[in-house]
C-alpha cells in the first residue's frame, strides 16, 4: 500500500509540473481508419487549414497562401470567391515563410476581428505566432501587430514550454470566466495552451514571470522515423510525433479538444497513401478548458489518446485542419481533405463539412 501511495503521489506531481512526456523511441504502427464515416458536404473551395467565421449572412474563410487568402460565400456550400488577403505585405515577423503565413485562426470579439497566424518552415520549429486585427472581416483594413510568441530562436524562445514545442497552428478560445486561451502546437511535444491577457494581444504570465501554460495533447509513440540530420530545431531526433491543428470548443457540459493526427500533406507515392498514417480528426473531452482531456477509453490525450471522429472514406482522403462552426441547428465540423478521384496534391485540398450529433456526450459526424 505504501508503494502504491508513493507512485500515485509521483504521478500527481508529474502532472502538476507539466513534465514533458518521455519519448522513448518506440515505433508505433497505426492501423488504417475504418471507412464507416459519412461522405462530406462537398464545396468548390480549394483550401488548406481553413478558418471560417460567419458575419451576418456571409461566410469568410482564411487559409494558408500568399499573405493569408480570404474567400467569402453566401453559404458553406458556396459559391466561394477569393476577395483578397489578410496582410497587405509580408509578415513583419523576421523568420519563417513571411510571404505565406500558415494556419490562420480568425475570430470576432465585439467590433474587432483578430487573425492569429504562424510563420515557420516545414519540418522546423523555429516558428512564431503573430496577430493582425481589422474593423472588418474582408481584405484591406488589417494591421499586422507581429510577434506574440516564438520557439526555436529569438527572444523568449528559451521559456517553458516554448523551449520544447512548435509555435504554429494557433487557436483562440474565450472561456466563460473571461479567460482567453491560445491553443497551439505541432509535432515535437504536441499541443499546449497558454493564457492571453484580456486585450487578446499579449501573453499572460504567472507571478514568477512564467507562461501560464498547460500541456493538452501529444503522441508519445514514433509514427514516422526521424529525418536525416534531425536536430532539436529542424526535425525531432526521437522521430515524428504527428499531432497538430488543435481547436477547442464547448458543448454542454464538456469542453472538446479537436486535433489532426498523422501525415498532412505529402503523398507522393502509393506507400505513403496506404500506410494508415494519413491525417484524421480526433477529439478528447474535459470538464475544464485546461484539461485533462480524455477519449472514450479514458486515455489522456497527453498519453496518446484521442477519439477519431472523421477519417478517410470513399473518395475522401486525409481530412484535417479542422474547425467548428455553430449555428441555430447545432455544431458543424469543417476541414480540408483530398479527393482521391482528383489529386493528392497539396493545393488540390478541398473544403468539406459535416454536421455533428452528440451521442452520450461524444461528437459523431453525420
Amino acid at each position: 500500500m505504501a508503494v502504491l501511495v508513493v507512485l500515485l503521489l509521483l504521478f500527481t506531481l508529474a502532472l502538476s509540473a507539466r513534465i514533458r512526456p518521455s519519448y522513448n523511441g518506440t515505433f508505433r504502427e497505426e492501423v488504417p481508419v475504418a471507412a464507416g464515416f459519412p461522405p462530406p458536404h462537398v464545396t468548390d473551395l480549394r483550401i488548406h487549414d481553413p478558418s471560417i467565421i460567419r458575419v451576418g449572412g456571409t461566410f469568410y474563410s482564411y487559409s494558408v497562401g500568399p499573405r493569408m487568402v480570404i474567400h467569402q460565400a453566401p453559404s458553406l456550400d458556396g459559391p466561394w470567391t477569393q476577395t483578397g488577403s489578410v496582410l497587405s505585405a509580408d509578415s513583419i515577423i523576421p523568420k519563417g515563410d513571411r510571404k505565406a503565413p500558415w494556419a490562420p485562426n480568425t475570430i470576432q470579439i465585439g467590433d474587432t476581428f483578430y487573425c492569429y497566424y504562424a510563420v515557420s518552415n516545414a519540418g522546423c520549429r523555429d516558428s512564431a505566432i503573430g496577430l493582425a486585427t481589422s474593423p472588418s472581416p474582408g481584405p484591406g483594413g488589417w494591421t499586422d501587430h507581429g510577434l506574440l510568441i516564438q520557439s526555436g530562436y529569438g527572444e523568449g524562445a528559451e521559456r517553458f514550454p516554448l523551449d520544447q514545442s512548435n509555435t504554429i497552428d494557433p487557436n483562440i478560445f474565450l472561456d466563460f470566466d473571461g479567460t482567453v486561451y491560445m491553443i497551439y502546437g505541432s509535432f515535437w511535444t504536441g499541443i499546449w495552451s497558454i493564457a492571453l491577457h484580456s486585450d487578446l494581444m499579449s501573453i499572460s504570465t504567472t507571478t514568477d514571470g512564467a507562461l501560464d501554460a498547460t500541456h493538452l495533447a501529444a503522441e508519445p509513440g514514433v509514427i514516422f522515423r526521424a529525418r536525416k540530420n534531425a536536430n532539436s530545431i529542424c526535425g525531432d531526433v526521437t522521430g515524428a510525433h504527428p499531432v497538430e491543428g488543435a481547436f477547442l470548443t464547448y458543448h454542454a457540459p464538456y469542453y472538446y479538444l479537436w486535433f489532426s493526427w498523422g501525415r498532412c500533406c505529402e503523398f507522393k507515392n502509393e506507400q505513403m497513401r496506404n500506410s494508415g498514417k494519413e491525417y484524421r480528426i480526433r477529439v478528447g473531452r474535459s470538464a475544464s478548458a485546461r484539461g485533462p482531456f480524455v477519449d472514450k477509453q479514458g486515455q489522456d490525450l497527453v498519453d496518446g489518446g484521442g477519439e477519431t471522429v472523421y477519417g478517410s472514406n470513399g473518395e475522401v482522403f486525409a481530412p484535417g485542419g479542422q474547425g467548428i462552426l455553430t449555428d441555430e441547428l447545432g455544431d458543424i465540423l469543417y476541414y480540408h481533405y483530398l479527393n482521391t478521384s482528383i489529386s493528392y496534391d497539396f493545393w488540390e485540398a478541398r473544403l468539406g463539412y459535416n454536421r455533428l450529433e452528440y451521442v452520450d456526450g461524444w461528437p459523431v459526424a453525420v
